[in-house]
């Protein structure tokens, strides 16, 4: 079983920071990743970025150069700090315990968090 809790969320304007956390607690073998992904209202949920348990990251182009995924596996958390925020990365964002291969491409699991609202007002 996994599970998946989301915290961090929060009303910030437009070029400040949050910092997202994600707790995963997995005894599932297969699962070498995680990943954040993000929903606004309207459109397709999207991945932001996602790190391998062995600290290899990939970010989607919106968010390159803001937006910092890292990991704490003694507290088996990933976090998500989001810096120069802009009033289009408003969404709800959302954790995914994962998998990737050699080809660095990530599969999603059906592990979901609940999600955590970020909204930046401009």
């Amino acid at each position: 079983q996994v599970q998946v809790v989301e915290s961090g969320g929060g009303l910030v304007q437009a070029g400040g920071s949050l910092k997202l956390s994600c707790a995963v607690s997995t005894s599932t073998f297969n699962i070498n990743a995680i990943a954040w992904y993000r929903q606004a209202p309207g459109k397709q949920r999207e991945r932001v970025a996602y790190i391998s348990n062995g600290g290899r990251t990939n970010y989607d182009d919106s968010v390159k150069g803001r937006f910092t995924i890292s990991r704490d596996n003694t507290k088996n958390t990933v976090y998500l700090q989001m810096d120069s925020l802009k009033p289009e990365d408003t969404a709800v964002y959302y954790c995914n315990a994962g998998t990737t291969d050699i080809t660095r491409k990530y599969y999603p699991t059906n592990y979901w968090g609940q999600g955590t609202q970020v909204t930046v007002s401009s």
